[in-house]
């Protein structure tokens, strides 16, 4: 079992912001979030994930320093191996989600960033996931694999 760290969500164009919880909305997304699509998300869209583990491995090992919010994920976690759930459905909070692939990291984020982020977190950039039930998630909640 993991546990949310941090919340992070912001409109387009700025560093995603620290919140204490966001409504998380089937099939749209966190709302607040620059990735909060009415019509619908796409596969993926509409939450992602990054493990605190992550973003410590990137900094010992490449010494780079990343925040959560620099990430550009919405949820850092602790406790729990992202990459495993791919595929699998999990809760964060009271929100059902599934897993659908690895968040891997971009030239984006890289250009926003600083070099070496690309490959520093090569498999270990997060998770992206769909959201399948309305809810609120919040800092300091479980995050439980559920099959």
């Amino acid at each position: 079992m993991g546990r949310v760290e941090e919340i992070n969500i912001g409109p387009f164009g700025e560093v995603p912001a620290p919140v204490e919880s966001v409504e998380a909305h089937a099939g749209k997304g966190l709302r607040g979030n620059r990735y909060y699509f009415e019509e619908g998300a796409k596969p993926g869209q509409a939450l992602t994930l990054i493990a605190v583990e992550a973003l410590e491995g990137l900094a010992a090992e490449h010494r780079i320093e990343l925040t959560a919010a620099e990430s550009r994920r919405n949820v850092l976690t602790s406790g729990i191996d992202l990459n495993a759930l791919v595929g699998k459905r999990f809760r964060v909070g009271e929100v059902d989600c599934v897993g659908v692939e690895l968040c891997e990291p971009c030239t984006s984020l890289e250009a926003m960033t600083q070099r070496g982020v690309i490959q520093g977190l090569l498999h270990r950039g997060g998770l992206n996931a769909d959201i399948l039930s309305d809810g609120v998630i919040s800092v300091g909640d479980d995050v439980v694999e559920t099959g």
